[in-house]
Formats: structure tokens, C-alpha cells, sequence
């Protein structure tokens, strides 16, 4: 079952409640987005933590309802 973009917002948004998070769904299938989430939280941080604490987030749903996330990260 594919996820829809507002979905991983939303779960990202709750991890994060200071995030700016755009979502863009690649291929059109509901299964390939890049999302881009920039937090005060991630300051300070190494990108691998960064991403560890986003896909965190998505509650395992990675590689199940969601198959792929091209991430990028940032302190604002």
C-alpha cells in the first residue's frame, strides 16, 4: 500500500514540530518521494544522525508502505 505525502509530513511534523518539511513524490506511484526537513534539531548534528532521527519518525514504515526517500537534512 503506497503512503501519501501528507502522511510522512505529518509524522515527521510530530517528531519535529519545529520542521519546514517539503515532500516531492518522484515517480507519481505514491512509493518514491525526496523530502526535504530542515530543524533546529539538527544542529550540531552529523547527517547520518540527522537522517537517523527522520526515518525514526516514519515509525518503520520505510521499505514497507514507503519504498524510497531521497532525504536531505538541515539546520535551518
Amino acid at each position: 500500500m503506497a503512503m501519501q505525502s501528507e502522511a510522512i509530513e505529518a509524522l515527521i511534523q510530530a517528531a519535529l514540530p519545529d520542521a519546514k518539511v517539503t515532500i516531492t513524490d518522484l515517480a507519481g506511484d505514491g512509493d518514491h518521494y525526496a523530502a526535504t526537513v530542515v530543524s533546529e534539531a539538527f544542529r550540531g548534528l552529523p547527517r547520518v544522525r540527522q537522517h537517523q532521527i527522520v526515518y525514526a519518525a516514519l515509525q518503520g514504515r520505510m521499505g514497507g508502505e514507503l519504498h524510497a526517500l531521497a532525504l536531505t537534512t538541515a539546520a535551518p
